[in-house]
């Protein structure tokens, strides 16, 4: 055990808060275990960051925003630290260009942990003194330090999928657990679940951790609609494929069709193969399609052509969060293990759709805005989200490696239409008859 574990274990004894924030920095560390150091330090696309960047930015994050405000005497271990590892935080300084993360060999791997170990004494520091107990702000931080920390820990298994799907040797993160069923059994019955229209309050009521795009709460007015009891699976994918899905304009948005041509999508994400023999990449390597688990790594411009042919539509992201007020926030995220999509229950309750959370995160058709009333906060960390409300849309719910504790109803998720590298997906929508 290092010193700053030891410190850390002592510092959990303190609070929950402490514990929590132990919890998750310990948490990375383990994401990043089964990697070698080479695994860690290439970036295979400009959407994705090396693990050992992210490792060092949500070290970054804390130092920026903790540590440095609130001990006088904090020395940086090193001062261009600051360079490599700020993502987007204007007011924070200038940064090492994103699509160049993957040239940042230096520092070094065991320096980036001697980095994190370095924070983390401070992060006790603030915590032995009482900062947290006497200065709510100082609270709020770490609270947001960790679940900005979660964001990543999704984005290392993502990321690292998009770096192994490019290897030739297709290797696996992590061997696939027993399978619980023969692929394609057990395929849940799609339902109708009728919600009734009326003035809906939307977003955080404030009385627990948010970001905070999740506010101001307001009301909403919804019309009758109708919400799919489970996800799209890949077996109802394959029936769009073999109808031409990918062949056939009338179904697409126009920039989805451009996208199409351009990118010579004919099929989701880290699809490989042919017509009775298509495999997917997953962190657990290469493997055949399972029919009745949903589809996922799609963009929104496939979902919203999927609905299209369907002859329905995709959920606004209002209507989804009216569905998912009186569900769980549990199912297939990190902790099951699974580290892929799983097939909906066979049998699922009569009242409410499942997989609301977990599996995939869900597009809807709303696009990524601000709820009336919203201002972004001072700072750099006013940059967190507001910036992003141009030209992105909405996903709800959470995917099979987010963090569990860190989706809840109101989460709003959001990415470019044309970004697949995700665990993304879809549920259909529909109008009342």
């Amino acid at each position: 055990m290092t010193a700053s574990t030891e410190q850390q274990s002592d510092a959990a004894r303190v609070s929950p808060l402490a514990r929590r924030l132990a919890e998750t920095r310990a948490l990375t560390l383990a994401l990043a275990e089964p990697l070698s150091v080479e695994d860690q330090v290439v970036q295979p696309m400009d959407d994705a960051s090396p693990t050992k960047w992210h490792l060092a930015h949500t070290t970054w994050f804390f130092e920026t925003f903790l540590a440095k405000p609130c001990l006088p005497d904090y020395r940086p271990l090193d001062d261009r630290f600051a360079y490599c590892f700020n993502s987007y935080y204007e007011a924070a300084g200038p940064r090492q260009p994103r699509p160049q993360r993957g040239l940042l060999t230096r520092p070094a791997h065991a320096e980036v942990l001697a980095y994190r170990a370095h924070v983390d004494a401070a992060l006790d520091a603030i915590l032995a003194g009482g900062l947290p107990e006497r200065d709510r702000s100082v609270a709020e931080l770490i609270e947001l330090g960790i679940n900005h920390e979660q964001q990543h820990q999704e984005l290392i298994l993502t990321d690292i999928l998009a770096l192994f799907a490019a290897e030739p040797l297709r290797p696996a993160y992590r061997p696939a657990p027993p399978a619980s069923r023969p692929q394609g059994e057990g395929m849940s019955a799609l339902r109708w679940i009728a919600y009734p229209g009326g003035i809906r309050r939307i977003g955080h009521d404030g009385r627990s951790f948010h970001f905070d795009n999740e506010r101001p709460a307001h009301e909403v007015l919804l019309r009758d609609f109708r919400l799919a009891s489970r996800l799209v699976t890949n077996a109802e994918w394959l029936e769009f494929m073999a109808d031409g899905g990918y062949r056939k304009p009338a179904h697409w948005l126009s920039d989805g069709w451009a996208t199409v041509k351009a990118r010579g999508w004919e099929a989701p994400g880290y699809w490989e193969g042919e017509p009775g023999e298509w495999r997917q990449m997953t962190l657990a390597g290469l493997l055949p399609i399972d029919p009745a688990a949903p589809v996922c790594h799609i963009s929104y411009f496939e979902a919203d052509a999927f609905a299209r042919w369907a002859g329905k539509r995709l959920p606004t992201e209002f209507e989804w969060e009216a569905a998912a007020a009186d569900c769980p926030v549990r199912g297939n995220m990190l902790g099951s293990g699974a580290l892929r999509p799983l097939p909906a229950p066979a049998i699922g309750p009569a009242d409410r759709p499942t997989q609301m959370f977990g599996d995939v995160w869900q597009w809807t058709q709303s696009a990524y805005a601000a709820y009336p009333g919203f201002r972004a906060g001072p700072g750099a960390l006013g940059e967190y989200n507001g910036k992003f409300m141009c030209g992105q849309y909405v996903l709800r719910g959470a995917s099979c490696v987010t963090p569990e504790g860190h989706s809840r109803a109101t989460y709003r998720n959001f990415f470019y239409p044309h970004q697949r590298w995700q665990f993304t997906g879809l549920r259909l929508a529909d109008d009342a008859s």
